[in-house]
């Protein structure tokens, strides 16, 4: 009787393990970041979307708080400054470090290198993905996987004394491998663990890495990443390997999908010589309105959410323990820049399509975490298309840029863009929104620093570190 108890006794371990030990579900974190969407732009982006009284799927989530971005004034860092740019607020996120405007990963008072949340990640065996719409080298996707005291420093070629516009040069010689550092963003991401990276710039791994005779994409191909340069390459790939996978679809950042008429930007109102005499005489004349059509230079770009999905895939395959993808659409702030709102509109519907990926991923995944967030603010405003004082016969105009955009609904939306009467836009300091889907209820407080938000993936993923 004895070797028939003992074979029960074993059949009832095995049971009582079996049904009685949870099981242990791959945890995931989806960090998608929209490079200047402040409330503004996710306002103007809902009205000509969806309209007035419609919703975007970001709208949907059911946590949001506000987060306080805090920037250290490169010159002197024991003082903060009140606006970021991308390279410093993503490395707040990525490192839970503050430091000054233009560092990828390093402090600003003496050049130290912090560590990315991705390293920590993937010693502990998570996968990692990066997916952008701008060049994979820019400042927020870089903060993840480079550090360096600049981020102009995309690529061996930048690396001293490298001129980036009229007498504005980029210096990183400090980093360079010869004297000890890591060398450029492109280098440093072809040295990297990361499992996935898609976006643009591959114009940034064509030069000879340093110190070779091998280009850094050569360079990358060695250390084990299968490259890509279409969707349907990075389809095939998914399909077909395991392989990490580098994906540059774009020599530098992915064109946006759509434009106003004809290409066109903002433009100044132009007022009435007697307008000149006196603000109360007089008229103006403001930009023709006009409707947002295709970018003909979008062409076959991978859309964001395609790029999401298959990264999603991939990940998947590369641990079993899951995986941590932070995804950017980077041209909502490119396209302010350029005072061109149609281009943020359309790049604001890519990042809410792709957030409906990541939630139907999350719908049959429950162990994962949805965060939404920004870098920064940015210039875009919308304005009255009449100013109130126009119905005291009083000529008013705004002294910045105006694009007055048709929307479906049949009306004007005016877009205003007044930061400074330079070529380019600049980055405002007001709080940035966070959303997260039920997975964040007791994690995202209502207002919060933006540095906690590396706590926030930490807490989810690593709770034995914190």
């Amino acid at each position: 009787m004895r070797p028939i108890l003992l074979r029960l006794t074993n059949l009832t371990s095995f049971l009582l393990l079996t049904f009685l030990t949870p099981t242990v579900l791959a945890q995931n974190v989806i960090l998608i970041i929209g490079d200047g969407m402040d409330d503004h732009q996710i306002t103007m982006a809902r009205n000509y979307l969806h309209g007035a009284k419609g919703q975007l799927v970001l709208d949907t989530l059911p946590i949001r708080g506000a987060v306080q971005v805090v920037t250290l004034d490169h010159e002197d860092p024991t003082k903060v400054i009140y606006v970021a740019d991308s390279a410093n607020s993503a490395t707040a996120i990525a490192t839970g470090q503050i430091s000054s405007r233009g560092r990828i990963s390093t402090s600003a008072d003496s050049d130290r290198d912090f560590q990315p949340v991705t390293v920590d990640l993937k010693q502990a065996g998570y996968a990692v993905g990066i997916v952008t719409t701008a060049s994979v080298t820019d400042a927020t996707p870089a903060v993840f996987m480079a550090n360096i005291a600049q981020r102009f420093c995309e690529n061996p070629d930048m690396m001293v004394q490298a001129k980036i516009g009229g007498n504005w040069y980029a210096d990183c010689e400090q980093d360079l491998i010869a004297k000890g550092g890591k060398g450029s963003i492109s280098e440093q991401i072809a040295n990297s663990s990361v499992d996935l990276v898609l976006g643009g710039g591959s114009k940034h791994f064509l030069p000879n890495a340093e110190g070779g005779d091998i280009t850094v994409l050569q360079k990358a191909q060695a250390s084990g990443y299968l490259f890509v340069d279409s969707l349907s390459s990075l389809e095939q790939a998914v399909a077909n390997s395991q392989d990490r996978i580098l994906g540059l679809f774009s020599p530098s950042t992915m064109p946006v999908r759509w434009q106003a008429t004809g290409g066109a930007a903002a433009e100044e109102a132009v007022p009435s010589l007697l307008n000149h005499v006196h603000e109360y005489l007089g008229d103006v004349t403001l930009p023709t309105p006009v409707p947002c059509e295709a970018n003909p230079s979008y062409g076959n770009t991978p859309p964001l959410a395609a790029m999401t999905e298959s990264a999603i895939k991939q990940l998947r395959k590369r641990s079993e323990k899951g995986f941590f993808l932070m995804i950017e659409s980077a041209s909502i702030d490119k396209q302010s820049h350029a005072r061109r709102p149609c281009g943020q509109i359309g790049e604001l519907q890519q990042l809410d399509e792709t957030l409906k990926i990541a939630l139907d991923f999350a719908a049959t995944h429950p162990e994962t975490l949805i965060l939404v967030t920004a870098d920064h603010g940015q210039a875009a405003q919308i304005i009255p298309n009449n100013s109130l004082f126009n119905g005291y016969g009083i000529p008013v105009y705004t002294p910045g840029r105006l694009q007055r955009l048709i929307t479906p609904e049949g009306t004007i939306m005016a877009m205003n863009y007044a930061t400074n009467d330079f070529q380019a836009e600049e980055h405002t300091g007001v709080n940035i929104p966070i959303f997260a889907n039920e997975q964040g209820r007791d994690l995202v407080p209502a207002f919060m620093m933006q540095s906690d938000i590396y706590d926030l993936i930490k807490d989810y993923l690593l709770p034995e570190s914190q």
